[in-house]
């Protein structure tokens, strides 16, 4: 049982079947609210009740309700008068139909409430009405008399309990002419796939996660002025701009919301330019570096050759013919060091 002051107290009107309850509110506000003052002196800026005739303040106990007839003539109207309105919904919420729950356009939804029992007698057709909700898996439409009006309600099941939502009647509700833009515009299949990709990457949320960003701000800076502090300075806006390539913003925000999901990218395979000739260059002088050595190599083993050529001739004293043709030879060595 909520603990909360009943705003209305009456019954349900379930065919022959008659429900005491007590009706609740469903929802509370928790936004910050401000007082006027005057900006100068700080002082409270008030809003005084008089009385045109008598040109004085009232209380509210002197304050009733009057109707305003078209030559201007008040008519005054009282609570017993209300109380005896000639309307079955007058202290009866009364049950006209059971629909299923999508066929009421969310635009209709008002006010929410909470139907309690009124009392132990309560509890059994309460819970009877409870129970053949849920197992129909319909609402029920009704009407009822709130604040000098007749209204329109839908009941459904909230856990244990019955809510009642209150619904604009069907001609309070504005048709949507001239909203959706005037200019013609196609989509094509790629880019309402990319608009699914981005919507099953974002997935659900858990709506108790949600809360009041803007509340939780002003708090602060309430807290800071009354600490005689300065307010937390607001971040930087994000730097906006005009959406040029309708299909690039898609592709960013679908990548975009994956990373925020910690999901990774597949890897983006891409070929290699071909190189350079100006950096094979190098390559190519370190073999002629390497071509060059190694004809240094091969002239020393020539020498060593030549020279251990020199002292066999010297050490078996051959012909002087042997001796001529190896003198050429000693010759020759030298030029190809100085090669």
């Amino acid at each position: 049982m909520l603990h909360v002051r009943s705003i209305w107290n009456g019954a349900i009107s379930f065919g022959l079947v008659s429900i005491p309850i007590k009706l609740v509110n469903a929802t509370e506000s928790h936004s910050i609210s401000f007082r006027q003052i005057h900006v100068e002196d700080g002082g409270r800026i008030r809003y005084r009740k008089v009385c045109e005739l008598e040109d004085k303040e009232v209380s509210g106990a002197e304050i009733g309700k009057g109707y305003e007839d078209a030559d201007g003539t008040i008519i005054p109207i009282t609570d017993e008068d209300l109380a005896h309105l000639p309307l079955p919904t007058a202290k009866t919420i009364e049950i006209v139909a059971f629909v299923p729950a999508d066929s009421i356009d969310p635009l209709q939804m008002d006010a929410a409430y909470y139907l309690a029992a009124g009392g132990a007698p309560a509890a059994k057709p309460y819970t009877l009405l409870r129970e053949a909700l849920k197992r129909s898996n319909k609402v029920a439409i009704a009407k009822f008399a709130l604040r000098g009006r007749e209204r329109l309600g839908m009941l459904r099941v909230v856990e244990d309990a019955i809510a009642m939502h209150g619904l604009l009647w069907p001609d309070e509700v504005r048709a949507p002419e001239g909203v959706a833009p005037d200019a013609k515009v196609s989509i094509n299949d790629k880019e309402l796939d990319l608009a699914d990709a981005l919507m099953d990457t974002l997935g659900g949320i858990e709506l108790d996660e949600l809360h009041d960003e803007y509340r939780e701000a002003l708090e602060e800076v309430v807290a800071a002025k009354a600490a005689g502090e300065a307010p937390p300075e607001a971040p930087e806006p994000a730097a906006g701009g005009k959406v040029l390539d309708l299909m690039a913003a898609l592709e960013k925000s679908v990548k975009a919301a994956k990373e925020s999901r910690g999901e990774e990218e597949p890897a983006e395979v891409r070929r290699l330019p071909p190189r350079k000739s100006a950096r094979t260059a190098p390559k190519q002088a370190g073999g002629k570096k390497s071509t060059s050595t190694a004809k240094k190599t091969t002239a020393k083993k020539t020498t060593a050759s030549s020279s251990a050529k020199k002292t066999t001739a010297k050490s078996t004293q051959g012909t002087k013919k042997t001796a001529a043709k190896k003198t050429p030879a000693k010759k020759t060595t030298p030029r190809k060091r100085t090669a």
